[in-house]
């Protein structure tokens, strides 16, 4: 009986430290059930108030089980003073590797730096760090899925008409590289004009109201290119019933909720990544940092491109 209250006592003050570390920032409740001494990776999350982050979060909790590391997730909430602090938490909890998926790929140096300084194994997945050489980096080809995104948007248009681009977080890589990949290929397509472009910061809400504004000024534009799911939904919930039919919307990221706008018609199209592997091998990739393996310092994670054609073979 002193054994069941003793596991009760101990549940409970569990629970009142995942709720104290939860209001911080820093949850370490979602962690693998892997055993005591076993060894700790930090996974820092950019925002986990988007279903991408969530997916990757969890391959990389999959992984981590299988793996037998204990994983300490922190949700950084979209804000790099918060992500600093995480790291420095999470140097000070032990941890063997640190798994770093940045805010903003600028602000995330000062984050990383004292980690690398401590030798401490660093893994950037998704948005890379600037300026500071990490262990490894592992990322889907943003550039090359931008490209798509501007091909395929492009036959939908007939090539020609006006368009706008709904930017991600300035200052995170993912933003430069989906950015510059569309604008580069849309060149190709002397009749397409990008009417303008503005950030709606990665925000379903935000793009909302950004493309209600954009559309007011522009009201010829037949095209729009959001670089993630989140944003390109926002759109489509601004255009109503134009959108899919009067104005063309193409996402990126391949999240449930996009592949569902797509296969109802409110979304032509989006550059599915995978979020999952790229958790699962930035595990992998810290694993074997730890041990003192050899690492790829660049790793590459296919996209696909999605429309309604193709899109129930991703659902």
């Amino acid at each position: 009986m002193l054994k069941i209250n003793a596991k009760k006592a101990f549940r409970a003050a569990m629970a009142i430290v995942c709720a104290s570390t939860l209001v911080a920032g820093v949850s370490a409740c979602g962690a693998s059930s892997a055993a005591s001494g076993s060894d700790k990776v930090a996974l820092l999350v950019s925002t986990l108030n988007n279903p991408f982050f969530v997916d990757l979060r969890d391959g990389a909790q999959e992984e981590a089980d299988k793996l037998g590391v204990e994983l300490l997730v922190s949700d950084a909430q979209n804000d790099s003073a918060t992500q600093q602090n995480q790291a420095q938490n999470a140097q000070a909890q032990g941890v063997k590797a640190v798994i770093i998926n940045p805010v903003d790929s600028d602000a995330a140096s000062p984050a990383v730096a004292p980690l690398l300084s401590a030798s401490l194994p660093v893994i950037s997945v998704d948005r890379s760090v600037t300026g500071e050489d990490v262990t490894s980096h592992i990322a889907s080809d943003n550039v090359a899925g931008g490209a798509q995104a501007a091909d395929e948007l492009a036959k939908e248009l007939g090539e020609k008409g006006d368009v706008i681009i709904l930017q991600g977080i300035p200052g995170a890589a993912s933003t430069r590289d989906r950015g510059d990949g569309f604008k580069n290929e849309i060149k190709k397509y002397s009749g397409i004009k990008i009417a303008a472009e503005q950030t709606a910061n990665f925000d379903r809400s935000e793009a909302l109201d950004v493309t209600s504004n954009l559309m007011q000024a522009n009201p010829n534009v037949v095209g729009i290119y959001a670089e993630n799911d989140e944003m390109a939904l926002g759109a489509v919930q601004a255009l109503g019933s134009k959108a899919g039919t009067d104005v063309k919307v193409f996402g990126f990221d391949g999240t449930a909720d996009g592949l569902k706008a797509i296969a109802d018609g409110t979304m032509t199209g989006t550059i599915a990544q995978q979020p999952k592997e790229l958790g699962k091998q930035a595990v992998q990739a810290a694993v074997k940092a730890i041990k003192g393996e050899s690492v790829e310092k660049t790793q590459s994670v296919d996209v696909k491109t999605v429309t309604k054609e193709n899109v129930a073979d991703f659902q």
